[in-house]
C-alpha cells in the first residue's frame, strides 16, 4: 500500500499541495484528474521522491520512502513524467534497456533481455527497436519511454499523463496494457489523466483534486458522477452509459 500523510508543497508563497491524505490501494488502477494546476503531477513527483515535499510523510509497504535506498526504490517504484529529456543518439531498444538499469547496472542478464523484449512487444515497436530515437515521431517517442517504465518491471508504476502525444488507437493499447498489468501481473498504476473518459472506462479508483487539495477520492462509480465532476471543472457534464460503461459528455 502507498499511504500519503498531509503532503505539502510550496514554490515561494504559492502552495501547489496542501495537506494531502491518501491511501493507494495495491494492484489497482488510481486515476487522479481534475483541472490544469491542481497538484496531480507534483503529487505523483512526490511521490517517487523526484520532488522533496515540505511537509507530510509518504509511506510505500509501511515504510517511510525517504528511507528507501535509491536502487531498492527503484526497483519498487517507477515513473515517467511529461517531458523527458534524453537527447542521446541512441536507439529504441537501448532506451528500454535503461529500465534494466536498477537491476543489471548496464550489464544485461538474459533475463533483462526478455524484460526489455516483452516491453517492446507490448507497445509494438519491435519494428523500431533498432531506429535511433531522435528520428521519432512524438507518438512513437512516448511510446518508446513507457516501454522502458514497463522493462522496470516495478510493483508501483506512475505515470503522468502518458496519453500526450498518442492517437486514438495506441491511447487505447496503453491503456489495455495498463490494465493488464493490474489484473494479470498484480501491478499498482497510478496515472494522470486529462481525459475523464479513459478514467471511466479502465479505473478502479479516481482521486480528484483541485486547487492543490484532495476534492474527491473513490470507487470509480461514485465518482464519475455529474454531481461530483460539474464542482470539479466548475463545468456541466453529462454522464452516460454505453455497453455498460460510463461516457462523461462535456461538448458545449
Amino acid at each position: 500500500m502507498m499511504e500519503m500523510k498531509e503532503i505539502s508543497k510550496s514554490y515561494g508563497k504559492k502552495q501547489v499541495v496542501q495537506d494531502i491524505d491518501l491511501h493507494i490501494a495495491t494492484e489497482k488502477l488510481t486515476a487522479f484528474i481534475g483541472p490544469n494546476g491542481a497538484g496531480k503531477s507534483t503529487l505523483l513527483s512526490i511521490a517517487s521522491r523526484l520532488i522533496e515535499k515540505d511537509r507530510g510523510e509518504i509511506y510505500l509497504d509501511g515504510s517511510e520512502v525517504k528511507t528507501w535506498k535509491s536502487n531498492e526504490l527503484a526497483q519498487k517504484l517507477s515513473i515517467l513524467k511529461q517531458s523527458n529529456g534524453v537527447s542521446l543518439n541512441i536507439t529504441v531498444e537501448e532506451l528500454v534497456n535503461f529500465g534494466r538499469f536498477p537491476y543489471s547496472k548496464g550489464r544485461l542478464t538474459k533475463k533483462d533481455r526478455l524484460k526489455v523484449k516483452e516491453a517492446l512487444l507490448a507497445l509494438g515497436l519491435m519494428d523500431l527497436a533498432e531506429q535511433p530515437i531522435n528520428t521519432l515521431s512524438g507518438g512513437q517517442l512516448q511510446r518508446a519511454y513507457i516501454a522502458m517504465i514497463l522493462a522496470q518491471d516495478t510493483d508501483y508504476i506512475l505515470l503522468d499523463e502518458p496519453l500526450n502525444n498518442l492517437d486514438m488507437n495506441y491511447a487505447v493499447q496503453m491503456m489495455q496494457t495498463l490494465r493488464s498489468l493490474v489484473d494479470d501481473y498484480g501491478k499498482t498504476v497510478l496515472i494522470v489523466l486529462h481525459d475523464i473518459n479513459f478514467a471511466a472506462s479502465y479505473a478502479d479508483e479516481v482521486v480528484a483534486m483541485k486547487d492543490g487539495k484532495l476534492f474527491a477520492q473513490g470507487p470509480t462509480e461514485e465518482i464519475i458522477q455529474s454531481s461530483v465532476l460539474n464542482r470539479l471543472y466548475n463545468m456541466e457534464i453529462k454522464i452516460c452509459e454505453i455497453e455498460g460503461k460510463r461516457f462523461c459528455m462535456y461538448f458545449r
